[in-house]
């Protein structure tokens, strides 16, 4: 099989393409990626060479039509996704998100390739704290943020290609992912990087904020099974049962550690900052068969902090930007 990864050297993409390359060392993969601040080749490690990399823009036609003719299936991950700089500046949220959507689903409308949509539970809001519900593929979209909501358009995009035009697509939206090669920026890395520079680790507002994690290998392998077994059309929610609140990732990133489970400063919440994600995955699970590898949350972060330990070479060129970035924000807050 002839795969095309958009965004394939940034976190969730750059953890797919190793994961295609381990567990279908046939597949033949190229990868296109604009190299943004989130993406890197450092990511390809290992498989580089295995693979074909193209640097490009997924909004640029003329980079993407050739690709998109030259496969059997488009995975698309590529997308700007941290709500912080959604809120500082979304234009880059809408050329990628929305544009580049766009562009790929004409290409693959054109040469009738398989395509397949890797979106976020962002798109669906928000769900109260002491609220049992959770998200499902018939669930409203009310996004919120810059970033939700061009993922939410994207979505739709995507949706009404294969009604209009009978597109061979599918859709997953998953939970938070972490793992391996996830930017410094993002709150589990974040909080392991500072323990690590022996900083204390930072939370925003309250820290009750409830997110559903999922680990990457997890969420990877569930979209292969949704690209193989899924019906075109369809949309599959991608998540564990990893619920928990942000001060609780961070005392048991503490713990782990070997630190105080409290040992963390509180700092300014940020501007919309929903509440609580929580997916229903049954459909997936019953409709095709999938189960996470990682049986609890606890195993997966510990593996995913040995892993950071282990290759400070990868993140350590970041982390001075992002902390600084950080701070300029909280200052901007405190006024």
């Amino acid at each position: 099989m002839k795969v095309l990864v958009t965004g394939g050297a940034g976190f969730i993409g750059s953890n797919f393409v190793h994961r295609t390359l381990a567990t279908r060392p046939d597949a033949e993969v190229t990868v296109l990626d604009a190299l943004t601040y989130a993406g890197s080749t450092t990511s390809l490690d290992g498989v580089l060479e295995r693979i074909r990399f193209v640097e490009g823009d997924v909004a640029d036609a003329e980079v993407v039509d050739p690709l998109v003719a030259g496969s059997d299936v488009v995975v698309h991950f590529a997308a700007e996704s941290h709500n912080d700089n959604s809120l500082a500046d979304p234009s880059p949220f809408i050329r990628t998100n929305l544009v580049g959507t766009f562009t790929l689903l004409e290409a693959a409308r054109k040469h009738d390739v398989r395509y397949h949509h890797v979106s976020t539970d962002e798109v669906y809001g928000d769900l109260e704290l002491d609220d049992p519900k959770k998200f499902t593929e018939d669930t409203p979209y009310t996004p919120s943020s810059p970033y939700s909501a061009s993922k939410a358009g994207s979505d739709h995009l995507v949706r009404a290609w294969v009604r209009s035009f009978g597109l061979r697509a599918t859709l997953s939206n998953c939970s938070n992912n972490y793992g391996p090669r996830q930017h410094v920026e993002k709150f589990i890395p974040r909080q392991v990087t500072n323990v690590l520079d022996g900083v204390r680790p930072k939370l925003y507002g309250d820290g009750l904020n409830v997110r559903d994690w999922i680990h990457v290998d997890d969420h990877n392998d569930a979209v292969w099974t949704v690209v193989e077994r899924g019906r075109a059309g369809e949309t599959y929610l991608i998540g564990a049962n990893g619920e928990m609140n942000n001060r609780d990732v961070i005392a048991l990133i503490l713990e782990l550690m070997g630190q105080e489970p409290d040992a963390y400063d509180h700092v300014t919440d940020r501007a919309g900052h929903d509440r609580r994600y929580a997916i229903e995955a049954g459909k997936l699970r019953q409709e095709l068969g999938w189960t996470p590898r990682y049986e609890t949350f606890r195993d997966g972060l510990a593996a995913t902090i040995d892993w950071y330990r282990e290759h400070e070479e990868w993140w350590r060129p970041a982390k001075e930007t992002t902390e600084a970035k950080y701070a300029r924000t909280q200052q901007v807050l405190a006024r």
